[in-house]
């Protein structure tokens, strides 16, 4: 079955780096337009970093500079290199899979806590 496992969260102190990681299996990756989203405690779910099936990649203004989102597709693996961090990054980021590049993710990961104290 299709499962997105995250995984390297973890409690930083700010300025600090994580990187994130994201195996997947059960599809076929290199086909799957791939995101990284976070939801912080009483704030909505947001769209941080996506990559297309080429390496084109977005970002969102929050993390823009900071984050770096890249895939292995010989490894299945999406990952987030995350530097710079800052108190507002605390989170649970999750993983996210697309067949097309519009339209709604339709696989997702069970998330992975990342905390930045100051």
């Amino acid at each position: 079955q299709v499962q997105l496992v995250e995984s390297g969260g973890g409690s930083v102190q700010a300025g600090g780096s994580l990187r994130l990681s994201c195996a997947a299996s059960g599809f076929t990756y290199s086909w799957y337009y791939m995101a990284w989203f976070r939801q912080a405690p009483g704030k909505e779910r947001e769209g941080i970093a996506s990559i297309d099936t080429q390496g084109t990649t977005s970002y969102a203004d929050s993390v823009e500079g900071r984050f770096t989102i890249s895939r292995d597709n010989a490894k299945n693996t999406l990952y987030l290199q995350m530097n710079s961090l800052k108190a507002e990054d605390t989170a649970m980021y999750f993983c996210a899979a697309r067949r097309w590049s519009q339209g709604s993710y339709a696989y997702w990961g069970q998330g992975t806590q990342v905390t930045v104290s100051s």
